[in-house]
């Protein structure tokens, strides 16, 4: 595989690639910007879960479960920013972690500092790897807020005295809204304008306008909605926490004493032997020694059908054993398996932003303050400059901030693409970061290794001719009995089709290697030649007819062999490296998506244009060195065109790095190919290459609605309080409903 590491730590297009940003584990969440929780278990990140060190300092990931928005991240910047001991801070909302970078005595003021926005920080080690659930709140105080919020507006419509809905409203607005209150104040003293800022300010105003029943279903809706939301956000936080359900606890381990046990799989080290039965599930990443299976690797590569396993081949830990029983060495330790890599990879992706993220957290920045002066000049100016009321324009100030949050256009964007990650994740196409699943739209041109991605990568016998009138049968058995004793892979390619077909062998004697020419035997007592072109041409056996049907078959990049005697020719055998099934729908696919194809291979131009022919390339080249492949990878891009490389060799490498998307087959069971690739196709499938590309069509225009809704909505209400039709209740909806609407459109992409 690959060994290609240029997006993922280079690229200035995605600067916070690279970096750990630490992980999830699944907890019901608070709401957007809120603080709202019902908690739940969740899964631990498998790496970085401990201190690192970077040089003298040292790097800690903090689980804080009150961070979700900008607006908290901006809390903890001020916080930590200007602390002595802290040099950095990467922040993962999505799985709300926080990455200190610091000198080791700080910790302690750090977490302290965290504490005092009334959050909660929690270090994971490795003694507690599970998060500390926060207690589940109890429900009868948002029941009984509730039926005074309509208890205070019914009063009100009925005309009963303003103390009774006073009163109503008050136990409303303290039975569930402290939290926003405390939480809002921490904001307000940092100097940070939250949704729960907004809302208390809002909440407050109304109160003292005399707004009781509307104060308090307001704070009531708030509150619902919020919890209602911390749902939907928790269905794309734990997006891939199917997958870490899927590997089992135990294993069935040899012992040293001969036996079977069970046992612990995090505990089962590199070199034991783990016993399979039929139905269960893989623990552990593995090469089987002895059985053989069918076996449903579809929670790693996305494969449809079972894949059969003998000894030798490699077993990876989620995936199901069907039918058959086996016993395997394990290669990899729990959390170390091809499995804890994807999933690892898919954590880190989602802390890196994508290019629309990135536009939308700059633009929430100036957006909030900008309509927080809006609504200040409304409250101040038309009663000071055009006599205005008061209360009408302080009243309509208010709905502005409520509307001012910029939550739901925040929330869009990650919601969007981590659903995208894990879509792509469970088809068996691991996306290295949200960049690459937004820039995957713009490809332009496709760049194809031949030998082991459009083709088997291993020759195959394709065309066999009996000649001279001899026997076909009689034919291929002396031929198979001199290509078994040679281990040149196209005799050996000879061999498998025979095996195959149930061709008989014949005792050889004097068996002999003709360096760059073929072998020899003695069959039966008669001298025979199996051999290449040359071979025929030295013996002067090569006839005018022999010689075209030759030169029709290695144009079509097929390698020809003859058996010979020491007469005449019997027949010839005509092997070549075969195209991959799906090969040729696969570029299909590609060209329906406006997407055009090239193969840059090592392999001569007749070969190239043989293989191009048979899957319906655009283009072909032959001929090419590494460096070769990179210059062309380069023309393309010289034309301004978004260019990707598919490749699975390290000959690839630099084409693949240059590339703007590098993409890796058959990444499964290999590290470095999932740990450095932008794009890893877990299995060897080109069709997955317009999957990827349809994937990333579609999550981008999940990423425009969004962001249209987002803003259409807020935009809409704010025109209805300025002309006098909008309430707060009505604002709450334009807010905590955008972000519902936002979160439930980007996990439609889950339903891929």
């Amino acid at each position: 595989m690959t060994a290609h590491d240029h997006h993922t730590h280079d690229n200035p297009n995605n600067p916070e690639a690279g970096h750990d940003h630490g992980h999830a584990h699944d907890h019901d969440s608070d709401a957007c910007c809120s603080g709202s929780a019902v908690s739940v278990a969740m899964p631990v990140s498998l790496k970085r879960t401990e201190k690192v060190a970077v040089g003298t300092e040292v790097q800690t990931p903090i689980r804080i479960m009150q961070m979700d928005c900008p607006t908290e991240e901006a809390l903890l910047r001020k916080k930590l920013g200007g602390m002595t001991g802290v040099s950095g801070m990467e922040f993962n909302l999505m799985q709300r972690v926080l990455t200190v970078t610091h000198e080791p005595l700080a910790m302690e003021p750090i977490l302290a500092a965290v504490r005092s926005l009334g959050f909660t920080p929690e270090i994971a080690d490795a003694n507690h790897t599970e998060p500390t659930p926060e207690p589940s709140k109890p429900w009868w105080p948002l029941a009984l807020a509730g039926l005074a919020a309509v208890a205070s507006e019914a009063t009100h419509w009925l005309g009963l005295p303003v103390a009774v809905v006073a009163a109503l409203a008050l136990l409303a607005v303290l039975a569930c809204g402290i939290t926003t209150y405390k939480k809002g104040w921490i904001a307000l003293r940092n100097g940070n304008l939250n949704i729960n800022a907004l809302m208390s300010i809002a909440v407050t105003g109304a109160l003292v306008l005399g707004q009781w029943p509307e104060a308090a279903m307001v704070m009531v809706l708030f509150t619902v909605a919020e919890l209602i939301e911390a749902k939907s956000l928790d269905r794309a936080r734990n997006a891939i926490r199917g997958l870490m359900q899927l590997t089992p606890e135990t294993a069935t381990v040899l012992q040293s004493d001969g036996t079977w046990q069970e046992a612990a799989a995090k505990l089962v080290v590199v070199g034991a032997k783990v016993r399979i039965k039929p139905g269960e599930r893989i623990a552990l990443d593995g090469t089987l020694v002895s059985g053989s299976s069918s076996v449903n690797q579809a929670p790693i590569t996305g494969e449809s059908l079972p894949v059969d396993k003998q000894s030798g081949d490699l077993v990876f830990a989620g995936t199901i054993n069907t039918n058959g029983s086996f016993e395997y060495t394990v290669t990899a330790v729990a959390n170390n398996s091809t499995l804890a890599r994807i999933i690892h990879a898919v954590e880190e992706a989602q802390g890196a932003k994508a290019p629309t993220q990135r536009f939308v957290d700059q633009f929430a920045k100036v957006y909030t303050p900008v309509v927080f002066a809006i609504a200040l000049a409304i409250a101040v100016l038309p009663p000071l400059l055009m006599g205005g009321d008061w209360i009408s324009w302080v009243y309509k100030a208010l709905v502005m901030l409520v509307i001012a949050c910029p939550c739901a256009l925040v929330i869009s964007t990650p919601v969007t693409i981590v659903s995208g990650l894990a879509a792509a994740a469970r088809h068996g196409i691991l996306v290295k970061g949200g960049v690459y699943l937004e820039e995957g739209r713009k490809l332009k041109w496709l760049a194809l290794d031949k030998t082991g991605t459009i083709t088997q990568g291993k020759p195959a016998q394709t065309d066999f001719f009996a000649l001279n009138g001899w026997d076909a049968a009689e034919v291929r058995s002396l031929a198979t009995s001199l290509a078994t004793r040679s281990d040149h892979p196209v005799s050996l390619a000879v061999a498998q089709a025979a095996k195959r077909d149930g061709v008989g062998l014949n005792a050889v004697e004097q068996f002999e290697a003709l360096a760059g020419r073929g072998v020899k035997g003695v069959i039966n007592g008669k001298t025979y030649f199996l051999g290449n072109h040359r071979l025929i041409h030295e013996q002067g056996r090569c006839s005018d007819a022999l010689e075209l049907q030759l030169s029709a078959l290695e144009e079509q990049g097929k390698t020809v062999i003859l058996l010979t005697d020491e007469q005449s020719v019997h027949g010839l055998f005509a092997v070549a490296d075969t195209v991959k099934e799906g090969s040729r729908q696969a570029i299909e696919e590609l060209r329906a998506l406006g997407i055009k194809t090239v193969m840059l291979t090592g392999d001569n131009a007749h070969t190239a244009k043989a293989i191009a022919a048979q899957v319906g390339l655009d283009d072909a080249r032959g001929d090419l060195l590494p460096e070769d492949k990179l210059k062309a990878i380069e023309g393309l891009i010289a034309e301004g065109v978004a260019v990707g490389m598919v490749g699975d060799g390290i000959n690839d490498a630099p084409a693949l790095a240059r590339a703007d998307i590098g993409f890796a087959m058959g990444a499964a069971g290999t590290g470095t190919a999932i740990e450095t690739a932008d794009v890893a196709l877990m299995d060897d499938d080109l069709r997955k290459l317009a999957r990827f590309v349809r994937l990333s069509r579609d999550t981008h225009k999940l990423l425009v609605q969004n962001i249209v809704l987002a803003l259409g909505i807020k935009a809409v209400f704010l025109v209805l309080t300025l002309v006098g039709m909008g309430t707060m209740w009505m604002a709450v909806f334009a807010d905590v409903g955008a972000s519902l609407l936002v979160v439930a459109n980007g996990l439609r992409l889950l339903r891929r």
